[in-house]
């Protein structure tokens, strides 16, 4: 079998065994108060869908990035949702609750959104018609490997909540070696296109983190909470997603390594905020106390 196909079938099995192990640990409860906040709603996709994808589009631009490489940036760009929100959220002392709830939301958007997003801008950002995407068909694989998987989680949880507690476990396990695999994988078979990224790809990449950042804060709800959760909700892509239309429709290219390299960037940079935001919330609060 060929080593991109084998990635490609590796990353599906990951999508929709991490999206399984989601549902399973977020109750309808959560995902309703979201949904009834419409003006949490509106603000996360014009923060998630305009703001972080036209950063992108600008920087691509500006950088005069190669044709495949922009298109890999710009599939991680369009794609929000990712399952690292949450728990960098906590870290950084923000809503969890509204955390969980946007990413479930996005997580669920993005199947039908972001591939639509994709024919739009790919012409755009690379100039060239020939890379573009099958919208319809990326759609139904991903309503495939990502909406339904996450409903069947969160239908176990609202059904049967002691099977769920049983499973979440095991199902966060075995989706932390399934990622582990996918990302040693690609690393391996993409690493000398890795470690040709030159310093101003780093540059642009921060600058989109530092972008999205600013675009959740920005549009977040009052509170310094709230405005962490949506920070780092829009922040933080969804690198499961990004793989599979990458590997999907521009197999074993550099569209594929950008994504990934994109993924890995964003999570380094993205656990240091937490954490630097988490270290200044005690101390702000000590500081009102006195």
């Amino acid at each position: 079998m060929p080593i991109d196909k084998l990635i490609n079938i590796l990353v599906t099995i990951t999508l929709v065994e991490l999206m399984v192990a989601i549902g399973l640990g977020v109750t309808f409860a959560k995902v309703i108060g979201v949904a009834r906040n419409r003006r949490l709603l509106v603000h996360s996709a014009l923060a998630n869908y305009v703001c972080v994808p036209a950063a992108a589009v600008g920087l691509l631009l500006l950088f005069h990035v190669e044709p495949m490489v922009a298109a890999g940036f710009l599939i991680a760009a369009v794609c929000p949702g990712a399952p690292y929100g949450p728990p960098f959220t906590a870290i950084a002392k923000g809503d969890v609750a509204v955390s969980v709830g946007l990413m479930v939301v996005l997580a669920g958007s993005s199947a039908l959104v972001s591939p639509l997003l994709l024919s739009v801008l790919l012409p755009l950002t690379t100039g060239s018609d020939s890379l573009a995407v099958d919208a319809a068909k990326v759609i139904v694989t991903l309503l495939a490997t990502q909406l339904l998987p996450l409903c069947l989680g969160l239908t176990v949880r609202q059904l049967r909540p002691s099977l769920a507690a049983r499973l979440l476990k095991p199902a966060n396990l075995l989706s932390t070696v399934l990622n582990v695999s996918v990302i040693g994988l690609i690393l391996v078979v993409h690493f000398p296109t890795l470690m040709a990224i030159r310093p101003r790809g780093f540059l642009g990449m921060l600058a989109l983190v530092l972008a999205a950042l600013a675009a959740g804060w920005l549009l977040g709800m009052p509170g310094s909470g709230n405005r962490k959760a949506m920070a780092i909700t829009t922040s933080v892509r969804n690198v499961g997603v990004g793989l599979v239309i990458a590997t999907s429709s521009f197999p074993g290219t550099p569209a594929v390594t950008a994504t990934l390299a994109f993924a890995l960037f964003q999570t380094v940079v993205l656990a240091l905020v937490a954490l630097g935001w988490g270290r200044m919330a005690p101390a702000a609060a000590a500081s009102l106390s006195s």
